[in-house]
């Protein structure tokens, strides 16, 4: 089986049923190597939160994830009902006081909202003065583009000219590209809707780590004691991240004085 597949999710899975999402969080907290690069993705939004301004902090979208097991104090949160989510909302209309959230942490959420004009009004009007909107989301580079657009279940189109696109589920329909869209392709037309916003940092990462995983859908190809090696052998590539990063993350900051 050829490792590239290893990225593709079965196309009988229900994704938008409660029961797929907590399979996910099953088959994450059981692969070792998986469950160390959600942790390393986690610590870097963690390692954050000593910089922000007092206030609630969320996650979008939590879904199978375990960051609040890292740190309870993190708000979970998704627009179904699970276990281990605190609240349930959609990224459209959110049950928080203007000013009153100090974070808003999303792995993988951006490119499932069917509007994100939408979604980023509400942060804005929810985000204290110096929050941030934390997004670790698809990266859109020649590698990655080769395999979203071939092994993935999910559309990826960065030749789409709307933001926004039509959704008959939270994880069954998606663009993997919109992060790219939206903060880049189009940065001027963000920056000019949003001017509260600044686009603080765009990070590419991840080039192979995820695929040798398998994924959720297939058996890793590396054992957990690896992941230090495998990392130090992926950091190597840095320089070329630019074309070959699968994943990046993405920080936001709203303007003004806490």
């Amino acid at each position: 089986m050829s490792s590239l597949k290893f990225i593709k999710e079965e196309k009988n899975e229900n994704l938008n049923a409660p029961q797929a999402s907590i399979q996910h969080r099953d088959i994450i907290l059981r692969k070792s190597f998986l469950k160390k690069l959600y942790r390393e993705w986690y610590n870097s939004f963690l390692a954050e939160i000593k910089n922000l301004p007092e206030g609630k902090i969320v996650e979008i979208g939590s879904g199978g994830g375990f960051i609040k097991d890292m740190n309870p104090k993190i708000i979970t949160s998704d627009i179904i009902k699970l276990p281990g989510c605190d609240m349930i909302f959609s990224a459209h209309k959110m049950p928080f006081e203007n000013k009153s959230l100090s974070a808003i942490f999303m792995l993988d959420v951006l490119h499932h909202i069917p509007n994100v004009n939408s979604f980023f009004a509400e942060a804005m009007r929810c985000l204290k003065p110096g929050g941030e909107l934390f997004m670790l989301e698809p990266a859109n580079t020649k590698f990655s583009r080769f395999i979203y657009k071939n092994f993935h279940h999910e559309p990826f189109l960065p030749e789409a000219k709307n933001w926004n696109f039509p959704s008959s589920g939270p994880l069954s329909d998606a663009n993997g590209a919109i992060p790219w869209i939206v903060f880049e392709r189009d940065k001027e037309k963000f920056l000019e809707k949003y001017p509260d916003f600044q686009i603080k940092s765009i990070n590419k990462h991840t080039p192979f780590r995820y695929l040798i995983t398998g994924g959720l859908s297939y058996k890793s190809l590396v054992p957990g004691f690896c992941f230090s090696f495998v990392s130090f052998l992926e950091l190597l590539l840095k320089p070329v991240y630019k074309y070959i990063a699968m994943f990046q993350t993405i920080r936001i900051v709203k303007r003004g004085l806490v």
